[in-house]
């Protein structure tokens, strides 16, 4: 087991030793029982080219996936098995019986040796289901530092350049992202999508290896225009280039690009929005359709009732938002709505103002003056309401419900 753990530090997971040894002592030594939960299957038959990507078996309900996995334990000689669910927080939206069942697998499978690991985002209080819910053992994987970031991203290099030339690069690299993502696939994305550049005028011959300040002149500009998709998690290096080339032509041309809920570019190529930009689009949206006075009554919990005068009746007939079109409002109104109905405790961080900043790149938003620091930015949403209600869905909220033309 010991030489296992080592290993598995070393090579396959660096910088997680304090967490690794946490899960070893969890899961024990190999005849040791298994606990219940810890907050893919390890299946016996893997899709492959060989058996047409077929599983090990269809299961229409969970009594039929309680048999399987009794029968697969004893076709085993009853070994110790483990079921891996990433992104685990999906299983909310799933039958209420399903998460309590997982977390009683060992129970319901007649003592099978099997444990449920759920791999989540959201802390183990946003799953508790209200009947036969089996608390898990909960343990935090914290972020990495920066300089955890750098020994990682340095061990993964594939280049034939010096150690100490890629860690200085990476180095650079964490000293524009870092403060605004700490994401280390978004991280080792933008490393290895721009160390060409990097490299450009020593493959060229303008300069060396040495040549700190002419290299960070030439890949300068290509970082920050980088820094506008840091939150497009979704988005690979081709389809950066051509969502920049749309954004400029558009801009060029003073047309906004016709937009779909996943944002469909150009073919078949979609740009899924993450979670906290979508709320924050959906803010956005509220914000410029609904008068301010209004907030208090859709974004409080105890506001009070409003009597509906005849005078309010007749104002909103003379005159319909969607109609007039979107208002102007400041960044902390937008901010104000986005904290009141989204259902996760946010901290106010870089990551989320960044976001905004992604949204007006992609012309989602418009931002109005900001020039200087006398004039404070307000902001426009730029998208319709059938766009709007198509992010809403994706997030299962009910955007009608806040409007005002509709309540």
């Amino acid at each position: 087991m010991e030489d296992i753990i080592a290993e598995t530090h070393a090579k396959r997971i660096p910088c997680r030793g304090r967490q690794i040894s946490f899960l070893a002592s969890i899961l024990g030594e190999t005849f040791a029982p298994f606990p219940p939960s810890i907050s893919p299957f390890l299946p016996c038959t893997v899709p492959s080219s060989n058996n047409n990507y077929t599983s090990y078996a269809s299961c229409d309900n969970l009594g039929d996936f309680t048999r399987h996995v009794r029968e697969i334990a004893k076709e085993r000689g009853d070994p110790r098995m483990a079921i891996v669910l990433e992104r685990s927080e999906r299983l909310r939206d799933c039958d209420a019986n399903i998460l309590p069942v997982l977390c009683r697998l060992q129970e319901l499978t007649q003592d099978v040796n099997i444990v449920v690991i759920l791999c989540s985002t959201l802390p183990v209080d946003k799953f508790r289901a209200s009947t036969g819910f089996m608390e898990p053992i909960a343990f935090h994987f914290p972020q990495y530092t920066k300089d955890e970031l750098v020994r990682i991203l340095v061990t993964r290099r594939v280049t034939d350049y010096s150690e100490e030339f890629y860690t200085n690069y990476v180095n650079l690299v964490l000293s524009v992202f870092y403060h605004a993502t700490k994401s280390l696939p978004e991280l080792k994305h933008l490393v290895q999508l721009n160390f060409k550049v990097y490299c450009e005028p020593i493959e060229k011959g303008e300069a060396t290896d040495t040549d700190i300040k002419k290299l960070w002149r030439n890949i300068e500009p290509h970082l920050k225009k980088a820094m506008s998709s840091v939150y497009l998690r979704e988005v690979s290096s081709s389809q950066f280039e051509r969502m920049q080339s749309l954004v400029s032509e558009s801009t060029t041309s003073g047309d906004l690009p016709q937009l779909q809920p996943q944002m469909k570019l150009t073919g078949t190529t979609k740009i899924e929005l993450p979670f906290y930009s979508k709320f924050l689009l959906i803010s956005a949206y509220l914000a410029s359709y609904n008068p301010a006075r209004t907030d208090r009554r859709f974004f409080m919990k105890h506001h009070g009732k409003q009597r509906k005068t005849q005078a309010m009746i007749k104002a909103k007939e003379r005159s319909s938002n969607q109609l007039v079109g979107p208002k102007p409002f400041p960044l902390e109104r937008l901010m104000a709505i986005f904290y009141s109905i989204i259902e996760d405790k946010v901290s106010p961080t870089a990551n989320v103002f960044s976001q905004i900043s992604t949204l007006v790149t992609l012309r989602l938003v418009t931002q109005i003056g900001g020039e200087d620091q006398l004039d404070a930015p307000k902001y426009k949403c730029a998208v319709p309401l059938d766009f709007i209600r198509g992010i809403a869905r994706t997030v299962g909220f009910d955007i009608v419900r806040y409007l005002y033309d509709y309540a």
